[in-house]
């Protein structure tokens, strides 16, 4: 049985039960001489170096490496390896160590608590509804997004982790997982390719209804300042990675093309540059994108009264198997209001499909 979601929460609710758990205590400043935790559901399948950079808060990573080599952290009173796999119930001793933030440097203000509309929620996941220029997670210039601001406006929640990314300037569908088995599951779904995930994308110029197909290497660099830029190289260029990108058209006008774009592969800006290296860049695109026809798009010049000033890019649908159940999930969020403006403003099209 498939089940269909479209921009709401499931009809079966949140599921509320909850298992006992143990609790594990976060070391204070100036910790206690000795901690002992006990791995919980949270934690389970867990990497020790990564369970401890999570849990000491502002202790530089070369310390965490230390103690563990020293033998100082002991799992089930043996010495364990950085890439030990912690089980359901496992007992860790913890030497004693300074955890305090201003230790750490650069440390962020902490982010504001935020909520997003909800899709779809349950014991073991929840899938948002993206809003445009909010990133996924904090980084390089960016102090928090999604995840911070969730775990800080659900402070009971014991486990929140992204099951994969969108950009920052995309909207729409993202996954979050709430138990360590459902993250494990689900992002071994999307490295199989087993899950179903479309775009829509609106691109400058007539897209050729015969064009489904965008094969193509990418191969991503950074530069100096930690920005990211994906370019498409030969198929056998040494740092390529194959991409495949499936196109559907769903509505076009004189200058304009409405496409379902579809990933059989999860590459970094895959859409935004397979489109642009076939001569139709998404509108608004700041970085792939015709930047002449943005700035006239922004200015309300290249269609009269309507002004566009974000990326027409929103992940409208995702499939995949629930990972507890393994119900078929087949989640829909409708166009933004402002993409439905700009369709809206475009007029009748010469060729369209009701799927959005």
């Amino acid at each position: 049985m498939v089940r269909s979601i479209i921009g709401g929460k499931a009809a079966t609710g949140v599921v509320r039960k909850s298992a006992a758990k143990a609790v594990q205590s976060r070391p204070q400043s100036p910790p206690p001489a000795v901690q002992r935790v006990l791995i919980d559901e949270g934690s389970e399948g867990q990497r020790l170096d990564n369970f401890l950079i999570g849990l000491w808060k502002g202790v530089p990573k070369t310390h965490v490496y230390r103690v563990i080599r020293c033998g100082e952290v002991r799992v089930n009173k043996g010495r364990a390896a950085a890439d030990t796999r912690l089980a359901l119930g496992d007992e860790l001793r913890l030497p004693p160590v300074r955890t305090s933030p201003a230790a750490e440097p650069g440390a962020r203000a902490p982010a504001p608590p935020r909520e997003f509309p909800v899709v779809w929620e349950d014991e073991a996941l929840i899938a948002v509804d993206k809003p445009c220029g909010v990133a996924v997670h904090g980084g390089s210039g960016v102090s928090f997004g999604v995840i911070e601001q969730l775990r800080r406006a659900r402070p009971e929640a014991r486990f929140l982790e992204l099951v994969h990314r969108l950009d920052k300037e995309t909207s729409g569908l993202l996954l979050i997982a709430k138990k360590r088995s459902a993250l494990l599951a689900l992002q071994d779904q999307f490295r199989r390719r087993e899950t179903g995930k479309t775009y829509a994308a609106l691109v400058a110029g007539v897209w050729p209804a015969s064009h489904k197909v965008i094969d193509l290497a990418l191969h991503k660099t950074l530069d100096a300042a930690g920005e990211r830029h994906v370019r498409v190289v030969a198929a056998d260029h040494a740092d390529g990675r194959r991409s495949i990108s499936l196109v559907a058209v769903v509505a076009a006008w004189p200058a304009f093309t409405l496409l379902d774009v579809t990933l059989k592969t999860g590459r970094t800006h895959q859409i935004r540059v397979h489109l642009a290296h076939e001569g139709h860049a998404i509108v608004g695109d700041p970085k792939y994108g015709d930047f002449a026809l943005n700035r006239r798009l922004a200015r309300g010049e290249a269609l009269p009264g309507q002004r566009f000033e974000r990326m027409f890019l929103h992940a409208r649908r995702l499939r995949f198997e629930h990972p507890a159940s393994g119900e078929v999930i087949e989640l829909e969020a409708p166009l933004p209001a402002e993409f439905e403006a700009m369709v809206a403003a475009l007029g009748p099209s010469k060729t369209s499909r009701t799927t959005i």
